[in-house]
């Protein structure tokens, strides 16, 4: 069934079932004339590829993958990763499957409290540039365990982590920076979407800072990225 939504402030007409429809309710909104994006789930497409996915899977797959591919359209883009809001401020992040990212979200609540920490998208945030001004959003498309929220708030960093024994953590930039984070976003091998990802990844590393860490999994992991992330080292 046709409904209509608001995600990453953008209007999204969508038809949709089972996992998708459950996980967008809290996007939901009233019937609107026009939308700023369509989806219309080609999850069928996908179940020959790999059939061993159920259906509701590769539904939920192919809706997200048509939303962050039409975000570019819009200044946006995904980042795999997880994404808290503390004190008003968005935190990303972001690393390969397996590495540790919501660990060490988990982390950040159990170091400062749910009062103060809230975990926005557990895996596939949106990012959107808005006057200038980066933005990170929850979405529906939030990873296994349904992890996200219907908010929004400034992004103030983005740390690409990596496992180690010691905590460290240092600036992150240039061309690095930009191929770690193109390894985590949405990529279709068109000339005209590469370089449209290339162009918002240059904006973005551009105003926002990043930053890479080497951490282990102890509460004293996410006080140092906070303190660094934060500003509060420099205060």
């Amino acid at each position: 069934m046709k409904q209509y939504y608001r995600v990453a402030d953008l209007i999204v007409e969508m038809d949709t079932f089972g996992r998708t429809l459950k996980q967008a309710e809290p996007y939901l909104i009233p019937e609107e004339k026009e939308s700023d994006i369509r989806i219309f789930s080609v999850w069928d497409d996908l179940r020959e590829i790999q059939p061993q996915l159920s259906d509701d899977d590769c539904e939920y797959l192919t809706t997200g993958a048509s939303f962050y591919y039409q975000l570019a359209n819009f200044d946006g883009l995904l980042l795999h990763s997880s994404a808290v809001i503390m004190d008003g401020k968005a935190y990303l992040f972001s690393a390969p499957c397996g590495t540790g990212k919501s660990t060490h979200t988990s982390l950040w609540i159990k170091a400062f409290g749910e009062d103060r920490v809230q975990l926005l998208n557990d895996d596939k945030p949106a990012l959107r540039c808005i006057d200038g001004k980066w933005y990170a959003y929850g979405t529906p498309w939030s990873g296994k365990y349904d992890k996200n929220v219907n908010a929004r708030a400034p992004l103030a960093g983005i740390c690409v982590l990596r496992r180690g024994e010691v905590n460290k953590i240092e600036p992150y930039g240039g061309f690095s920076a930009v191929h770690a984070l193109l390894e985590q976003t949405t990529r279709l091998k068109t000339p005209d979407y590469m370089e449209k990802m290339l162009e918002l990844l240059d904006k973005l590393i551009t105003a926002v800072p990043v930053w890479r860490m080497e951490c282990n999994m102890e509460l004293d992991a996410a006080r140092l990225s906070h303190r660094v992330m934060s500003g509060e080292s420099e205060k």
